[in-house]
């Protein structure tokens, strides 16, 4: 990679002034830049601002201009021009430079709108499906055949059992509330500061993702006032707390569509003349027309078009939304479960205009309320900045690991990848993104719809320590599926939703040791928290990057082959470094021309100053 001038949308080289944004381009001396213009497109056409040279390092050259917006678009795209040796040379957000001008998906972006929620920067999160959790109050806890559950009796498991994938929703190993409660001194030691909970509502199905009632608590996992003191001991610790919203379907037996006549009042499915027959979507007048989710008919899907359904859900004072961002509860935000299929009719018809109505709710109750949106495949679309802060990072981080490391995808199918590869991967889905949204993005190893990260690389505890490193140090806000750091395995739902095995003898320490030392790490740099990105190294097993604020730096290394050596060029660094200390050993590396590294099979190195 022969970068010789390095941009981003960052702090250190971005800065709004009275003129407009004064823009920063870090070009290496021996480049011998002549001339370069910054070029927008205000008004629609292109216009090229002047650089001039403002500041000269030991080996870099700072030259500087002001980037004229398209006042027409939130979003202005910008590339550079470079005149060296009498050739043009252009450079975007790949920081590959090239001799012709690039693509618009390829140019640098900015939102001067966006308004992220900073604090998720500097978060280590934590995903918890709270049934498999831990039991804190058996009293509440399903009993066998209690009601049944699409036609079938529930059960109760022993905690410690496999899931049976015959059984899936319908069994329940007694998780609550109050369990989470009990072991937030686990997770604090652990370093996390912020919970994701899956969906906690009243639901028949052990996930809950078909809820029933959305302003109550399910009784299996406690009340609200179980529910408000997990809030007030979270906020006591100053850790945060985003739900699961469901917001796209409800279930069969929710109140509102009632298949089955329980509720006594006429639901959706009972009668054509219901107050409920327009929040759900029917083909023709038979009942047994109506949408479900993916083709599913425990969960009718949910229609936009209801004026009344866009009251209960995010616009009347007490909408679902609004409700649980209020005291005692006051959460942080919410994770929206299938975000992108939401909208009118059996499509997702107006999809943005809900899902920025979701947005524009939700910072009216908390101006930094977190809006993360599940997505498993490309959604830069919806992070612009006027819709979600964030993504669940599948598409831009953990599918490209798992291609990586594990030579497979999530279906199971072959797809075995370089590092070359990896690193595209990995950049197509970063710069297609506004640089606060990087920040912001949800990057997670699996999670209760995937197979576990180390069952997936078929329990190497070695590669999935190196997605660990990756998980801790790559842009974007880290995520832990619970269990993982203890060496949790499980394949494809319900697998992956085991229960969390509480007597530490069936702990893999080393592995938890390894998630400590990152946390910390992350925790202590706001290089990892809001530092830029670059790639250093990407040949055949191997794989190197930096993350870079100010004069400090963090470079990691994945080796995912055999034993082998690197000497690791920095010169694309737009830094004067010496010395650098080596997070597993303590070791310090003296910085020369080149890092001199020696590289264990199946291995990572994180160096920092």
């Amino acid at each position: 990679m022969n970068v010789y001038a390095f941009h981003a949308p960052y702090k250190d080289c971005l800065e709004k002034t009275d003129e407009g944004y004064v823009l920063s381009l870090y070009v290496a001396k021996e480049l011998k830049l002549e001339r370069a213009w910054i070029r927008s497109e205000p008004d629609n056409e292109e216009f090229f601002s002047p650089l001039s040279l403002s500041k000269t390092t030991e080996s870099w050259q700072i030259w500087q201009g002001i980037l004229r917006l398209n006042p027409a678009e939130d979003i202005t795209l910008y590339c550079f021009k470079l005149m060296v040796d009498g050739l043009q040379y252009w450079l975007d957000a790949s920081l590959k430079s090239k001799p012709f001008f690039p693509e618009r998906d390829l140019h640098f972006r900015l939102n001067p709108h966006i308004e992220p929620a900073y604090w998720v920067w500097s978060q280590i999160f934590y995903q918890i499906f709270p049934d498999r959790f831990f039991d804190g109050d058996p009293s509440n806890n399903v009993k066998d055949g209690e009601y049944l559950y699409e036609g079938k009796p529930v059960i109760t498991k022993r905690w410690g059992d496999l899931p049976d994938r015959r059984q899936g929703p319908r069994e329940f190993y007694g998780g609550d509330l109050e369990g989470i409660r009990q072991k937030l001194d686990y997770l604090q030691d652990l370093g996390v500061t912020g919970l994701y909970l899956n969906p906690i509502f009243t639901s028949p199905s052990s996930h809950k993702y078909d809820t029933l009632d959305y302003y109550d608590i399910d009784p299996h996992f406690g009340s609200k006032e179980t529910f408000a003191a997990l809030c007030h001991d979270l906020r006591k610790r100053q850790m945060r707390l985003i739900l699961d919203a469901v917001v796209n379907h409800t279930s069969e037996r929710h109140p509102w569509f009632d298949r089955y006549g329980e509720h006594g009042e006429s639901g959706a499915y009972q009668s054509k003349s219901s107050e409920t027959r327009s929040y759900y979507v029917f083909q023709n007048e038979d009942a047994e027309s109506y949408h479900g989710w993916y083709g599913v008919k425990t969960l009718p899907v949910l229609d936009y078009r209801s004026e009344k359904l866009r009251d209960i859900v995010y616009r009347k004072d007490d909408a679902i939304l609004r409700y649980w961002m209020r005291p005692p509860y006051s959460i942080d935000g919410w994770r929206f479960d299938v975000i992108h299929m939401l909208g009118e009719g059996s499509g997702a018809i107006n999809n943005a205009a809900y899902v920025k109505h979701f947005r524009q709710t939700l910072r009216e109750e908390n101006p930094e309320a977190f809006v993360l949106g599940e997505h498993f495949f490309e959604a830069s679309k919806w992070l612009q900045g006027d819709q979600e802060d964030a993504a669940m990072n599948y598409y831009g981080f953990t599918q490209p690991l798992w291609f990586f490391l594990a030579g497979k995808d999530v279906r199971m199918h072959a797809l075995k990848i370089d590092a070359r590869q990896f690193d595209y991967l990995l950049e197509r889905a970063r710069i297609r993104l506004p640089f606060e949204v990087q920040l912001s993005q949800f990057n997670l190893l699996g999670s209760h719809d995937t197979p576990r990260f180390l069952s997936f690389v078929g329990t190497d505890v070695r590669l999935m320590k190196l997605a660990t490193t990756m998980l801790f140090t790559y842009i974007g806000t880290p995520c832990i599926y619970y269990g993982d750091e203890i060496g949790l395995e499980g394949m494809q739902d319900p697998d992956c939703r085991r229960s969390f095995p509480w007597e530490e003898k069936d702990w893999n320490t080393e592995l938890r040791e390894h998630f400590k030392t990152l946390i910390q790490l992350r925790k202590a740099s706001k290089v990892l928290q809001e530092g830029a990105f670059i790639s250093l190294y990407a040949e055949h097993d191997i794989y190197a990057f930096a993350r870079f604020l100010g004069e400090k730096v963090v470079i990691t290394v994945i080796n995912r082959g055999k034993r082998s050596s690197l000497n690791l060029a920095l010169t694309q660094l737009p830094l004067d470094l010496t010395t650098l200390t080596s997070l597993f050993d303590k070791q310090t590396v003296e910085v020369k021309e080149t890092l001199e590294l020696n590289l264990a099979e199946k291995s990572s190195l994180v160096l920092f100053n």
